[in-house]
C-alpha cells in the first residue's frame, strides 16, 4: 500500500506552464514505475504518462512534445512539467504506482489544473 500526495495545479493560461509533483510513502521499496493519470469533467481517467525506475517513459499522444514526466527515486517522487497548456488539458492529475505488475488501487486526492484565458 502506498500514499500519493499531489500538488502544484492551478489556473493558467493557454500557452503556459506548470509543473506537478507527487510523493509517494508507504511500500516504496515495491514501485517499479510512477504515472500521470488525469480525469476531465465527464470523462474517463485516462493515463497521460508514466515513466519506470530505469527511465523508460510513455506519453499519451495529446501530451507528446509538450509534458515531460520526470522521477527521482531517491524521493518516491516524481513530476510532470506541462508547457504550452491547451484548455483541453484542463482536468484533475492523480499520480500513480506500479507496485509489482500493476497499478496501485491507491490513489491520492488529485491537483486541478485549470488552462484559461
Amino acid at each position: 500500500q502506498v500514499q500519493l500526495v499531489e500538488s502544484g495545479g492551478g489556473l493558467v493560461q493557454p500557452g503556459g506552464s506548470l509543473r506537478l509533483s507527487c510523493a509517494a510513502s508507504g511500500s516504496v521499496s515495491r514501485i517499479n514505475a510512477m504515472g500521470w493519470y488525469r480525469q476531465a469533467p465527464g470523462r474517463q481517467r485516462e493515463l497521460v504518462a508514466h515513466i519506470t525506475n530505469s527511465g523508460i517513459t510513455t506519453y499519451v499522444d495529446s501530451v507528446k512534445g509538450r509534458f515531460t514526466i520526470s522521477k527521482d527515486n531517491s524521493k518516491s517522487t516524481v513530476f510532470l512539467q506541462m508547457n504550452s497548456l491547451k484548455p483541453e488539458d484542463t482536468a484533475v492529475y492523480y499520480c500513480n504506482v506500479i507496485l509489482g505488475w500493476r497499478w496501485s488501487d491507491d490513489w491520492g486526492q488529485g491537483t486541478q489544473v485549470t488552462v484559461s484565458s
